[in-house]
């Protein structure tokens, strides 16, 4: 079954139902809505909310192209020393803080993570991640930049918290890409770091009803959740054709950037 029609009290509810039956998570799914429902007075009236929701279609495979033998890596003594910097560099740290913690190093691909554990993980942790974004940014400033481009990107993280956040920021901008699109109004997200941000970003950029775009100044910013997508980009094309005729365009699209420069980084 990938495709359901449910009712709730409440478009949430009549979602949450949809997505029970279906067995997926809410950004495996693409919802219409049927009725938005109402209350009624006296209970005369009432109208249950009603969704259609549809498990998302994969892809089509595609046959990967063989890959060409690669070449043993030259930075790899140099990337081993960023790494080894990285480690001692957050054992002091955690050491001055008078934690008492163990480090385990995970490494995939180009990224190595130092994972922190310890009993007060939530003292390190802080409001919304603000200081371990602290420490990553300490640790980073310590070993340097000079190895970013070519050797591993190092992160540091607490008892997965970064893969816990990442679900939350993203089940968020699902849920309020849906409330944007059923009101038709912005729907305006509390203030943000720039990496937070960029999670939003991506969990609507395949969305074509909806835009996001971040607001202010400084690493903190809010951000728009618009209700426009390909209409607006369609508006905006015919609009252009309109008034240069004679012009062949060479870029594609024509509708508004979505991304902060800082964010798509």
């Amino acid at each position: 079954m990938d495709l359901v029609e449910t009712e709730g009290e409440n478009i949430d509810d009549a979602i949450e139902n949809a997505l029970k039956l279906l067995g997926v998570g809410r950004d495996k799914i693409t919802v219409d809505i049927i009725a938005e429902g109402r209350k009624g007075i006296l209970g005369f009236g009432a109208q249950k909310a009603r969704v259609r929701a549809q498990v998302r279609k994969p892809p089509l495979a595609q046959t990967p192209e063989p890959e060409a033998p690669r070449e043993p890596a030259l930075l790899s003594v140099e990337a081993a020393a960023l790494v080894e910097k990285a480690e001692s560099a957050l054992r002091e740290i955690l050491r001055l803080m008078g934690v008492k913690a163990t480090l385990e190093i995970k490494t995939s691909g180009d990224e190595t993570t130092l994972e922190i554990h310890a009993e007060n993980s939530g003292l390190l942790i802080g409001r919304k991640g603000q200081t371990l974004e602290a420490l990553q940014y300490l640790v980073t400033r310590i070993c340097g930049e000079h190895y970013a481009a070519e050797g591993p990107h190092v992160v540091v993280d607490i008892e997965k918290y970064r893969e816990r956040r990442r679900k939350m920021l993203e089940d968020m901008a699902l849920r309020l890409g849906e409330k944007a699109k059923r009101q038709r109004k912005t729907v305006t997200v509390e203030a943000l770091s720039a990496a937070d941000r960029r999670i939003i970003h991506a969990a609507l950029q395949d969305d074509p009803w909806v835009s996001t775009k971040s607001l202010g100044q400084g690493s903190y910013r809010r951000l728009l959740i618009i209700p426009e997508g390909d209409r607006k980009k369609k508006d905006t094309a015919s609009a252009l054709q309109q008034k240069q005729p004679e012009r062949t365009q060479s870029k594609s699209g024509g509708g508004p950037t979505s991304v902060d420069d800082e964010d798509s980084q």
